[in-house]
C-alpha cells in the first residue's frame, strides 16, 4: 500500500504538468491544423502521451514502486478465471502414468469392479485424465501421500460408491508399499458388499483407511402402529445412523449418499419416511433427502472437531442407464461430452446448498460432472456376474481414482 501511495502522489504531479504541457501542445496543433480536426485530435493524443513519457523519464518515477505482482494477479484472474477443480474435461494421457495401479495386484479391489480381469478387451478407458480448465490437479505422488497420512485415520461413510472410492484409495497407496503383507484388513475380513465395517491398516506408516456402510446416513426405523399395510420399513430422517459414534475422532472424513434414494429402493419395497416418530407418506424423495442432509449437517456441527478433522461430502455420481424404463446399460468406447446443464443433479444441488449453509468448514466434492462424461468407464457386463449389467458402478482402475486425486490435492 505504501508503494501505491508514493506512486499516487507522483502521479498527481505528473498529471498536472502533463495537463499544462498538453494545453500548450493543443493550442499549437489546432492553430496550424484548424481545418483538420480529426488529424489534430490524434496528434494531440500522441503529443500528450509523449510529454507524459518524457516527464516520467526526467522525474525518475521508478516503475518498481508499483506492486506489479498484485496487478498481474488481477489480470490473471480476469483472463483465466479461478481454479475450479470440477470444471474441466477428460484428456487422453499417453504418458504411461495411467492407470495408476493394477487391480489384479491389489487384494482390496473387488472382483466385481476389476473389469480387465473379467474380460473387458479394450483398455482405452484407462488412459483418461481429468483436467480442470484453469489449473492442474497435482500428480499423485504415493511417497508424499504415505507420509502425509502417517499416524492418521481416514474414514469413508456411505453406499457402495463410497466403498469403491475406499478401495481405490487403498490400491493407490499400496503402490508405494514394498511389503504388501504389512497392509491388512483389521478383522481379517474379505471385501464384501454386506459388511458394515471394513478397516485396512498400513502398519509401515501407522494409519488406517476405513469404510462404514450407511446408504442413507440416517437411521432405519420401525413401522409405527396402525400404519398402512404397504409400509414395511421406515427411514428416520431426523436421526443419524446408529453407528455414527464410530465416525468421530477421524482425521479425514468423507461422506456420500444418493443412489438408494429412488422409488425402486424405497416405495416399491415398502420403505417410507418418518420424522418425529410420525409417518410421512406424502413426502417426496427430494424433500426427504434435504431433511436427512440437514440432520447430518447438524450432527457434524455439534460432534465433529473440524480443527482436527477435514470433512468432505462427495456429490452424486452420474450413472448411464438408458431406455424407456432406465434399465438399459450400454457402455461406450469413448467418453461422451455435452453441455454443463445436461449433467446437473438435484441431489448434488441439495448437497452443495446444505454444505454452503453449515456453520463449520466442510468441502463439497462436486464430482458429478466428472462421472457424467464417462459412459465408457462403467462395469457394464464385465463383473463377477455378467448376467446383470451395471451402469452405476465404475471399473477399477477408473473414475474413483480421479476423486482420490482431487481429495489428495486438498491435503
Amino acid at each position: 500500500m505504501k508503494n501505491f501511495e508514493i506512486f499516487g502522489k507522483k502521479y498527481k504531479k505528473m498529471i498536472k504538468k502533463m495537463y499544462l504541457g498538453s494545453s500548450l501542445c493543443k493550442r499549437m496543433i489546432f492553430k496550424s491544423f484548424s481545418r483538420f480536426n480529426v488529424v489534430s485530435t490524434l496528434l494531440f493524443i500522441v503529443l500528450a502521451i509523449t510529454c507524459g513519457y518524457v516527464y516520467l523519464y526526467n522525474e525518475g518515477v521508478n516503475v518498481s514502486d508499483v506492486n506489479v505482482a498484485q496487478i498481474s494477479n488481477l489480470d490473471t484472474e480476469d483472463s483465466e478465471g479461478v481454479c475450479d477443480l470440477y470444471d474441466g474435461k477428460w484428456v487422453l494421457d499417453e504418458s504411461g502414468t495411467y492407470p495408476l495401479y493394477n487391480a489384479s495386484q491389489c487384494p482390496f479391489a473387488e472382483n466385481s469392479f476389476n473389469c480387465l480381469a473379467n474380460g473387458r478387451g479394450d483398455k482405452g478407458y484407462l488412459k483418461w485424465r481429468w483436467k480442470p480448465n484453469n489449473c492442474d490437479i497435482l500428480r499423485f505422488d504415493v511417497d508424499v501421500m504415505l507420509e502425509k497420512l502417517r499416524g492418521k485415520r481416514i474414514v469413508f461413510v456411505g453406499d457402495s460408491l463410497s466403498r469403491t472410492q475406499w478401495e481405490s484409495m487403498i490400491c493407490l497407496l499400496m503402490t508405494g508399499v514394498d511389503d504388501k503383507k504389512s497392509v491388512y484388513e483389521i478383522n481379517g475380513n474379505k471385501i464384501s458388499k454386506k459388511i458394515r465395517y471394513l478397516g485396512v491398516r498400513f502398519s509401515s506408516h501407522n494409519f488406517t483407511v476405513e469404510f462404514y456402510r450407511s446408504v442413507f446416513l440416517v437411521k432405519i426405523g420401525s413401522v409405527p402402529k396402525h400404519s398402512p399395510k404397504r409400509v414395511k420399513s421406515t427411514i428416520k430422517l431426523d436421526e443419524l445412523d446408529g453407528i455414527r459414534s464410530k465416525w468421530i475422532d477421524s482425521d479425514i472424513l468423507v461422506f456420500n449418499t444418493g443412489h438408494w434414494w429412488n422409488r425402486a429402493k424405497l416405495f416399491e419395497i415398502g420403505c417410507y419416511f418418518k420424522v418425529g416418530g410420525r409417518l410421512k407418506l406424502g413426502m417426496s424423495t427430494m424433500d426427504a433427502y434435504t431433511t436427512a442432509l440437514n440432520t447430518w449437517a447438524s450432527w457434524v456441527e455439534s460432534m465433529i472437531d473440524t480443527d482436527r478433522t477435514r470433512v468432505f461430502f462427495r456429490t452424486f455420481e452420474g450413472s448411464h442407464w438408458s431406455g424407456s424404463h432406465g434399465h438399459t446399460c450400454k457402455v461406450t468406447k469413448m467418453p461422451t461430452f455435452g453441455s454443463k446443464s445436461e449433467y446437473r443433479s438435484h441431489f448434488s444441488d441439495i448437497i452443495k446448498k446444505v454444505v454452503n449453509n453449515m456453520a463449520v468448514p466442510v468441502t463439497a466434492m462436486h464430482v458429478t460432472p466428472l462421472g457424467s462424461f464417462r459412459s465408457d468407464a462403467h462395469v457394464g457386463t464385465w463383473s463377477d456376474n455378467p448376467t446383470v449389467p451395471d451402469c452405476s458402478h465404475w471399473c477399477l482402475p477408473g473414475v474413483p481414482d480421479a476423486w482420490n486425486e482431487i481429495l489428495f490435492s486438498y491435503l
